[in-house]
């Protein structure tokens, strides 16, 4: 996890753009460095280093003498690069991951490197002898980048929004700045004054689709078909290869967890893994709540039966309701449900900064959106609506699960990492007939539970534990965090405000006072950006107007019986 940040065609004084890249200095608290292009002189990169693997030439952007015109600015994981160098006799000049990217761009070009990368990655790639910039992005975004472009080719780009949104152009008052799409790559010219203009953008992978990587892949060899049985060997072989992969790194592991299913299977797949491959340290896991959280108690459960070292971090309704400006910022977004759920994450992650030396924190994010997992997809009409949700789910990650994973980690100096968004894994069970993926019995990720269901990872009562949105979960079923934050919003906006938040905020006008007042912190440091968030997160099928799964009827069954 670092920050990268980069610019083209800079009519300003670079040494005063620089100060923008400052604003993600938390992303690479280790190091950070900026550098000018040779013979352009308004073309610089900044870079913003976490030392996560080869601690003495991992400073960027990456050069080596083998391309003396190619630089490399990146903010990822690859973790096929070993393989892909073996396989192609690739010599290597450091021991970073990402100078696979300047070999494998050598060799065949920028479409056939994105395609063979299997990780998480955004980066920017400028070839100066072929004159061009590539930006590319993960499949699904797991990594962020924001780019803004100008009409007379002025480009930035940047991990976090906020280290653009300062920038001075000549020609533009108010600079655009744009989440850049997941799963595409940009081809852009590069002209003689250090302007560009884009040439294409390309989607270079659907998340239905097995990636081209596969064919490298030493995964053992799936079995055909998609008898129960044998679909469910597939999964478990896929998933731990997914965790075995995410091992690379210098620093020390840990993971978040909630007692859910998906961070139990993580956790308890991880520990596996982690003794498998000798690793000294015991396994640092974390959970956060309230007074009587049932994930506390269930995390608890978890950390007993896999013999993790565990920490449990306790908050009250004070503490989480101070941190929402911080939360807001660092988020860039006024999602409801997002910052609902961040509060939590940014005061645990804040704790595993401050108390441990983990820094890779291995978490459960992407299972809810690729199994099936909320509540109301027990209301799907039909296995095939089901499967296009979970798909636009996906589709969606980086605006709303994918970004509050990596801004509330980041925003500490963490780097996370997603097992349930593995390529292979992800594309395998989406290959699934539709009406193996849908909730049975009333208990959704049926599949995923059944699984594991012989496998003794977790207690039984965990596996078939109901799902609890990480935002209800940390606190008591009594009083939910979204009643508590409610509760005191209901004394910070006025009702008179409410009347006109139509004519105030015309772009996504909030419908409830939290709404509004989440709005009113995003405007205060990102006045005019309203357009990042295309529509709030809310569950499909149902009449409910408050994405909490603790307001849905099915909730409420359960909770009684």
């Amino acid at each position: 996890m670092c920050g990268i940040w980069a610019l083209f065609g800079s009519d300003d004084c670079l040494s005063v753009q620089c100060l923008s890249a400052m604003k993600i200095a938390h992303r690479g608290p280790d190091a950070f460095r900026f550098e000018n292009v040779n013979g352009y002189t308004n073309c610089c990169f900044g870079f913003h280093r976490l030392a996560v693997v080869d601690q003495l030439f991992g400073m960027q952007p990456i050069r080596v003498k083998k391309y003396p015109y190619l630089w490399l600015c990146y903010n990822g994981e690859i973790y096929n690069h070993k393989k892909l160098q073996h396989h192609f006799e690739f010599e290597y000049q450091t021991k970073v991951d990402g100078e696979i990217i300047l070999h494998l761009y050598d060799k065949g070009g920028i479409e056939q490197t994105v395609c063979m990368l299997d990780g998480v990655f955004a980066f920017i790639l400028l070839d100066t002898a072929n004159k061009k910039v590539f930006l590319g992005r993960d499949t699904y975004g797991v990594r962020p980048l924001f780019k803004a472009m100008t009409e007379d080719g002025f480009l930035a780009v940047c991990s976090e929004a906020k280290g653009l949104v300062n920038l001075k152009h000549s020609m533009t008052p108010f600079l655009k700045v744009e989440p850049f799409f997941p799963g595409h790559y940009e081809v852009l010219d590069l002209k003689p004054n250090g302007k560009v203009a884009s040439v294409e953008m390309v989607k270079y992978h659907h998340c239905r689709d097995e990636p081209l990587h596969a064919l490298y892949d030493s995964v053992e060899k799936l079995f055909p078909g998609f008898e129960i049985e044998t679909v469910k060997s597939n999964l478990r072989i896929l998933f731990d290869n997914a965790v075995k992969k995410r091992l690379m790194t210098d620093r020390r592991i840990g993971c978040l967890l909630s007692g859910g299913l998906d961070s139990s299977l993580v956790a308890a797949t991880l520990l596996k893994q982690l003794k498998e491959a000798q690793v000294q340290y015991p396994l640092q896991t974390f959970a956060i709540g309230m007074e009587d959280s049932p994930d506390l108690l269930a995390a608890r459960k978890v950390a007993n039966h896999i013999g993790s070292e565990h920490h449990e971090v306790l908050f009250n309704s004070e503490e989480g309701i101070q941190v929402l400006d911080e939360v807001i910022f660092s988020l860039e977004t006024y999602d409801i449900t997002t910052v609902r759920a961040s509060v939590g994450m940014y005061l645990i992650s804040k704790y595993i900064r401050k108390n441990t030396d983990s820094v890779v924190i291995f978490s459960g994010e992407g299972s809810d959106e690729l199994t099936q997992g909320y509540i109301y997809f027990h209301k799907a009409p039909s296995p095939e609506k089901a499967e296009e949700e979970s798909e636009r789910l996906l589709r969606e990650l980086y605006l709303f699960d994918v970004l509050r994973a990596d801004r509330t980690t980041a925003a500490h100096g963490l780097e996370l990492r997603v097992p349930f968004l593995d390529h292979r894994f992800s594309s395998y069970y989406l290959s699934l007939p539709p009406d193996m993926r849908v909730p049975k019995n009333g208990i959704e990720k049926h599949l995923l539970r059944e699984t594991f269901e012989d496998s003794n990872l977790i207690p039984k009562e965990i596996l078939w534990r109901p799902k609890e949105a990480f935002s209800d979960g940390i606190t008591s079923v009594k009083n939910s965090w979204f009643q508590i934050l409610q509760d005191y919003i209901e004394h910070q906006v006025d009702d008179t405000v409410m009347a006109s938040a139509a004519q105030k905020f015309p772009i996504n006008t909030p419908k409830t006072k939290e709404g509004y007042y989440y709005r009113q912190i995003f405007e205060h440091h990102y006045p005019g950006r309203a357009d990042w968030l295309p529509h709030y997160w809310m569950p499909r099928w149902t009449s409910a107007t408050d994405p909490s799964a603790r307001t849905l009827t099915h909730y409420k069954a359960s909770a009684k019986a």
